[in-house]
């Protein structure tokens, strides 16, 4: 069943990110007046606040399914880079979350409700930060100008079927696999015709679009014609072209037009950025190749001068010697960076990873103190914090730090696991499960969830107000479980 979900879960995806097409072609010839659509029509076919319950409902089925990296340094980089974007976009309707797939392929892609998904294969392909920027940039546009709510308003007047099929068998997968496969299944064939009818027309608004963005967020707007031919170039060379360009083809045309717009900006100089270099060496050490691979690539780089920031080829070493156990030679080059740059969470997560493996948990403690109490709330800082908190068997300071933190981040995910370790760790084994249930909502699970609250109600005892709590979670998690029916 849980093969049928994943399967499923890619056909959904698909259907929803299907380059976007447009318009059948005999609408076009009924329709030859229309002026062009902009990005806040389609609320008939789907009312924001519906798109966002829909995009909340994938984002649980992807955590549940899909590969994702959660990795708090990468999440805050990430995060941090798309927010420096969505500030100069139009139409932002609802916050964005960006996310990774731990996938070598290169590829992004947007669904309902801000949400962005981006491969591990994607920043390990980029050159520069600003040529991440430039695919973020594109899918936001398609996010702020509802390109998937007008595809749906489309659809609606040519094939209403087919839509109907599509979302309702993304939602009925959550509660039947094997229906909701066969839904999408179907959807699938009912919408074949309107892909031979394919139109670039919201690729190009989200080029248009995206370049703007990259230029008045400080980032260089040829990058976008850059990633377009090295993309390009890449697809010369082999039978099948990188996945970027199955959802997103390119020819000729688009990216000397790509080069032409950003021509309407001023050229820029922008500074190599050392987060994007540390970010890719993380993504390339402890996600892309094997240790060994890694570790002979990192040895090779820092050698042979090959890289472009040295500190960046000095942090793979490091972490792949740290993957490899050789604590003794991680060490000096983390405690370099450090004296080099005492602010760079990079180097502190991995100076923290040190003194766990070395059991010297009151160093790292006393090291994240004066960092956590200027930021609390810092994604990276706080999850170190508590992990070594944990690690000190020092458990309530650890959940007194995840629960404030909670406060504010209540969905992420690495941020419960903790609290899980915590609450076994010191036998609260009420607020284990109910923690456990926040986890099975937050990847879809609501029945699962549900049990977990029934195992915390039986270790409540007498305490009169913590039953009438998990009594009400119950009751409206199975709400919600019928409202998701219901869409």
């Amino acid at each position: 069943m849980r093969l049928i979900a994943q399967k499923g879960l890619k056909v959904g995806l698909l259907l929803c990110s299907m380059s976007l097409a447009a318009v059948a072609q005999t609408n076009k010839f009924n329709d030859k007046n229309a002026l062009p659509e902009i990005g806040v029509v389609a609320s008939d076919a789907l009312p924001l606040g519906k798109e966002m319950i829909i995009g909340d409902a994938v984002m649980r089925q992807m955590r549940g399914q899909a590969p994702l990296i959660m990795d708090p340094l990468l999440d805050e980089y990430l995060q941090d880079l798309g927010n420096r974007l969505v500030v100069y976009a139009d139409n932002a309707k609802f916050p964005f979350q960006f996310f990774w797939v731990n996938n070598d392929a290169i590829n992004a892609f947007a669904f309902f409700g801000g949400h962005i998904g981006v491969h591990s294969g994607l920043i390990h392909n980029a050159q520069s930060e600003s040529e991440l920027a430039s695919v973020l940039a594109h899918e936001i546009a398609h996010v702020t100008q509802r390109h998937l709510a007008r595809r749906m308003q489309a659809q609606q007047r040519a094939a209403p079927i087919a839509i109907a099929s599509m979302l309702g068998g993304v939602l009925l997968a959550m509660a039947n696999p094997q229906a909701g496969m066969a839904a999408m299944a179907g959807g699938q064939a009912a919408s074949a015709q309107m892909q031979i009818d394919y139109t670039r027309s919201n690729e190009q608004e989200a080029d248009r679009l995206g370049i703007a963005m990259l230029a008045r967020a400080g980032f260089d707007p040829d990058a976008a014609a850059g990633f377009f031919s090295t993309l390009a170039e890449q697809s010369r060379m082999v039978s099948r072209p990188p996945a970027r360009l199955l959802s997103h083809p390119l020819t000729e045309s688009r990216i000397a037009d790509a080069r032409a717009r950003a021509a309407d900006f001023p050229k820029v100089r922008v500074q190599e950025s050392l987060a994007f270099h540390l970010a890719k060496a993380r993504i390339m050490a402890r996600y892309t190749w094997d240790k060994d691979y890694s570790l002979k690539y990192f040895q090779a780089a820092v050698e042979k001068n090959d890289y472009a920031l040295r500190e960046a080829a000095e942090y793979g070493l490091a972490l792949s010697y740290l993957r490899t156990e050789n604590i003794a030679k991680a060490k000096p080059i983390i405690d370099k960076l450090l004296n080099e740059d005492s602010e760079n969470l990079f180097y502190l997560d991995a100076a923290t990873d040190i003194s766990l493996a070395q059991e010297q948990y009151s160093d790292a403690i006393e090291r994240l103190a004066p960092h956590l109490s200027r930021t609390p709330r810092n994604i990276v800082l706080a999850m170190n914090q508590a992990n070594a908190l944990i690690a000190a068997k020092r458990h309530g300071e650890a959940i007194s730090i995840l629960k404030d933190f909670l406060l504010i981040n209540p969905h992420y995910e690495v941020a419960y696991q903790l609290l899980d370790e915590a609450y076994q760790s010191s036998k609260r084994y009420q607020d284990m499960h109910e923690n456990k249930a926040e986890i099975y909502v937050l990847n879809g699970a609501y029945r699962r969830a549900v049990d977990e609250l029934q195992f915390a109600y039986n270790f409540s005892g007498d305490n009169y107000l913590a039953k009438q709590r998990i009594r009400a979670r119950i009751k409206q998690l199975r709400d919600e479980e019928e409202r998701l029916k219901r869409l």
